[in-house]
Order: C-alpha cells, then structure tokens, then sequence
C-alpha cells in the first residue's frame, strides 16, 4: 500500500514493515523484527497518551534504544533533525484541568472536546471577550469603614420586630367648641418599637367618636377577634370633671389592651388613628377606596358570601355553648357587683355631704362662742370635717378608677365577645345558605343532563355554576371553621386577661381603702392631741387673736382653721 505524504506515521508502519521484509537484507533480518517489535509498543503508547502521563514517560528508555539508522517513517520520510523531534520522541501533552479559586465545577463536554484537540487549546483565548468562560472577580473583603458602619446600626430581633411594644397614653382632656357642637378632645400620646409607623413617639388630638370609629372598624376587619370596646356615651354629665376622668381612664385601657393584642396591632386601622394628623381626611380617603366594606360585613363580603341572619342557631359545639352560659352567668354577677359598687361609691358620696354640711353647722356654732377656749376646738373640728369630706370624695372617685373601672370594662368586653358569637352565627348561616345554593345548582345541572345535547350552552353555564358554587361553600366552610378556632383562642385570652385585671383591682381597691382608713385616723388622733394640748393650758388659739379675728368678720373661722391645720402639720 503505497503512503501519501499527509498520512500519520502511525499509519503507515505496516506498510514500512512490508517494504523492509521484501528487501533483500538477511543478515539484519532478526534486528528488523526485533526493532519492529520495539516500534510497536510506542505506537500503541502514543495512541494511549491522552489518557494519562505516567505510561508516556514509562516508555521515555524503550524510546532511547531505537537505531536513528531505522526511519520509523519509511522511505517516504526523512530523518528528524535535533531541533525538530519526532512524535515518538516528545508525545502531545494532554490538556491540563484549569483551577479556579472561587468554583469548584467540574469539567463538562466542552472541556473534554477541548481536551482531544490540544493543539487548538494554544489558538483559543476564552477569556477575550463575553463569549468565553471568564473566571468570576475576587471577592473583596468588607473594609473596616463599612464593618464599623454596620455595627453602629442597631439590630432588632425577629421576637421584637414581631411583637412590637406600644406605650400609651391618654390625657390633657380639654372642652371644645360652641354651646351646640362643644365636646371633650384627648391627647394621645404613642411610644412603640413597631417600624410600621415614622416615627417612635408622636402625639395627636382624637374626641371620644374616633374611638368609636376605630372600634366598629376593628371589629369589621377582624371577625371573631375580641376587640376592646371604648366606655359607652352619656348625655347628662359628659362635662363632669369625674366622669371625663373615668372616660379617659377608660379609654386609655381600650387602646393600651388593643395594642397589646397580636392581632390588632398590626391593622391598619389602628395605625391610622394612632399616627394620623389630618385623621379626619384619612378616614373618608378609606371609605372611598373601599365603599362596599360596611361595619358588619367587611369580611364576608369580601369572600362574595352572603350575611343573612337565616334562622334560628342552634349550637352544635357542646364548648361553645358552654361558654355562652358561663358568659351569661358572668355578665349578671358582674352587673349585681357593678350595683353594689355604684351604691359603695354614693354612700361615701353620701358621707362626704354630710361631713361638708356637719363643718358647716360647726364653724357657725363657733362664730357666736365668745369663749375662745371652746371657739378655738370647734373651729377645728369644722376643718377636720372639711378634711373628711374631701377623703370621702377622694376615695369614692378612686374606687369608681379602681374596681369600677374595671366592672364596667368587662361587661362591655363582654358584649364584645357576644358580637363575635353573632359573627360565627353569620358565618354558620352563610355556609348552610351555600350549601343550599349548590344543592339548587345541582339540581339544575342534572336536569340539564337529562335534556341530552340539545342544552349544551345551559349546561356549560350549569357546570360554571355549581363549580362557582363549590367554591362558596369550601370558602363558607373555612371561614367558619378558621373562626371557631379564633375563638377558642380569644376566650382563653379573655379569661387569663380576667383574672389578672381584677386580681389588680382588687388589689388597688383594698389598698386605696385601706390607705383612706389610714389617714382618716390620722387626721382625729392629730385633733385628739391638740385637744389635749389645749388642756394642758397651752391652747392653739390665743384668745387675743381669736378675739382679733372674730371681731374682724364673721366669716373669720376659716381663717382660725387655717391655722389650726397649719400648726397640726
């Protein structure tokens, strides 16, 4: 077979060895084989060279015994000179496995047919322009400049960034407005780690029907939800300095308790109310924006679903029911108690009238006595009765803050937990009218089916329908079951907030009482020891000065108790 001058070495020893074996060499004839045999074994390594270095460099001493007399290429080929090696001598050197610092990929399909042809390898420049495999830039470490930055910024926890801590306060009650439109303004003053609102602290101006505002609003957007509701309205005596007293307090309580709710501190309602300069504008932008969303029925109508009263519920869950009677129970006793309380708080109203009208009767006795031994004692008596007096009004508004108060939160927490069992009731009708829409629906998508082909497009609308329908009924479904265990939740919460409030206002209650009847003892042991001084022969009225006093008006005796209470402190 005849070798064209592009053919591979490689190729082309058979066809050496058969020209040499033809030619008339005898006596080189074992050498021949022996040399043929020696070219063999490097060929089969070449052809193996890519597929690992140690076999090449193995064979390096059977290379260096081969006669440079024997031209491996035959005939057709010419010696290689020393600054050309042959491919016998020096093998192709396999591509080498690129390292990157910052990947750890393994070689792919590219990467292995770069590998067969390493003479391309040279030509190839991957990192010349987008096209080729670029090496990714080092990464910078993060200098000191940033990393103190970073740590001068305060980091807040997920637990706190969660639950979020609000401190509220309700004050500076001031009367506004004409004789038609007067009414009570509170300041409200907000401290909270919540970042949903601008700023950590800020102060606005809110009247008692924006709190009106924001409780119906709250219970709208969260059915089931017990919302604290504000204390009720009162027509005779909305401007008394007691009851405006009461109401603040009341309503310092309300937003206290519906910022620690978890739930209601995150509405958005009561971000507006908190946060909000021009409130008024922000409330009627809301209505605009959601003009279907009523007081009752925010959440229902949301879902599509109907808010029908239906008929008569009756309770299916034995634990609900129980609960309604135990609310039951609770809201007499607490309505018995809350009378007991009123007629506690009149008594000493009571006790007051009758000091303030017992000093008066004392303090004219002792403008006709001429005695100053005996004026001197009675003057004091009247300003010890006045003393009393104020104690019993003191103590009568202290127990309306105390206990009172919060008698009279729980009975309207208590009607607030009445409208979210009203709510379940809705949401229980609305599922069973579902229900029955669907029946109604099948019923229609299976006379249909009976009419054959000929209702096609009724029975598509049908089948659209009666799926609309199953939709209604899973959501109705849902929403009644995911209320339920709301619910569940929210009593447990109602009880364990129970407890703990009247445990406290017992608590303020026997010690405002108690300190009362501290300084009520007091102020007669103090009178019994100046009565006693007065024995002694060192009277706390001179009878000059009595005297002195007395003939300047009759009204002096105030003056004379002024000094007696001066000289008892």
């Amino acid at each position: 077979m005849d070798l064209d001058a592009g053919d591979s070495p490689w190729d082309d020893v058979p066809s050496q060895s058969a020209n040499n074996s033809s030619a008339p060499q005898p006596e080189n004839q074992d050498t021949a084989q022996n040399q043929s045999t020696q070219q063999e074994a490097p060929r089969s390594t070449v052809r193996r060279g890519p597929r690992g270095r140690g076999k090449i460099t193995a064979q390096a001493t059977k290379l260096e015994a081969v006669d440079d007399a024997i031209d491996p290429l035959g005939p057709l080929g010419d010696k290689p000179t020393e600054s050309s090696p042959t491919g016998l001598e020096q093998a192709p050197v396999p591509p080498q496995k690129e390292t990157f610092a910052s990947r750890n990929v393994r070689p792919t399909s590219s990467t292995s047919q770069a590998s067969s042809a390493a003479g391309m390898m040279d030509s190839v420049n991957l990192e010349e322009d987008g096209t080729g495999f670029r090496n990714p830039p080092p990464v910078q470490p993060p200098s000191d400049v940033e990393g103190s930055q970073r740590q001068q910024q305060p980091s807040v926890s997920v637990e706190k960034a969660a639950h979020p801590t609000f401190d509220i306060s309700v004050g500076d009650p001031h009367k506004v407005g004409d004789l038609t439109s007067s009414h009570i303004v509170y300041q409200v003053r907000t401290k909270t780690t919540s970042k949903a609102y601008r700023q950590p602290e800020f102060t606005v101006s809110r009247r008692y029907r924006d709190f009106l505002w924001l409780y119906n609003s709250l219970h709208s957007n969260n059915p089931g939800v017990v919302v604290p509701p504000p204390p009720e309205k009162q027509a005779v005596g909305r401007f008394d300095t007691n009851f405006v007293e009461s109401r603040r307090a009341a309503l310092e309580r309300m937003l206290n308790k519906i910022a620690a709710h978890p739930i209601l501190q995150h509405d958005g309602d009561l971000k507006i109310f908190l946060e909000s300069e021009a409130f008024n504008v922000d409330v009627k932008n809301k209505e605009n924006r959601e003009p279907d969303l009523g007081q009752s029925k925010g959440m229902f109508s949301s879902f599509g679903i109907s808010v029908g009263g239906g008929g008569k519920f009756i309770e299916h869950d034995d634990w609900f029911h129980d609960r309604k009677v135990y609310l039951d129970a609770l809201e007499n006793q607490l309505k018995a108690l809350m009378k007991a309380i009123d007629s506690v708080v009149a008594q000493r109203k009571g006790l007051s009238e009758a000091a303030g009208e017992f000093s008066t009767s004392i303090q004219s006795l002792a403008a006709v006595e001429l005695s100053p031994v005996l004026s001197g004692p009675l003057y004091g008596l009247s300003d010890l009765q006045l003393r009393i007096k104020e104690l019993y009004d003191r103590q009568a508004q202290q127990d309306v803050l105390t206990l009172g108060i919060t008698i009279d939160e729980y009975l309207r927490l208590i009607g607030s937990v009445k409208m979210a069992f009203s709510q379940r009731q809705k949401a229980y009708h609305s599922w069973h009218n579902a229900e029955s829409e669907l029946q109604k629906r099948k019923h229609s998508q299976e006379k249909l089916l009976r009419q054959g082909k000929s209702q096609q497009d009724r029975l598509n609308q049908a089948n659209a329908d009666v799926a609309d329908a199953e939709r209604r009924v899973h959501q109705a479904r849902l929403l009644f079951e995911d209320m339920g265990r709301l619910m569940r939740n929210e009593l447990q919460r109602f009880e364990k907030e129970k407890v703990e409030d009247f445990k406290s206002g017992v608590e303020t209650f026997l010690e405002s009482a108690v300190e009362a009847q501290k300084e009520l003892i007091e102020l007669w042991e103090t009178f019994l020891l100046q009565l006693d001084a007065g024995e002694d022969g060192n009277p706390f009225y001179p009878a000059d000065e009595h005297n002195a006093s007395a003939e300047l008006a009759p009204e002096a005796p105030s003056d004379a108790g002024a000094a007696f209470a001066s000289e008892e402190a």
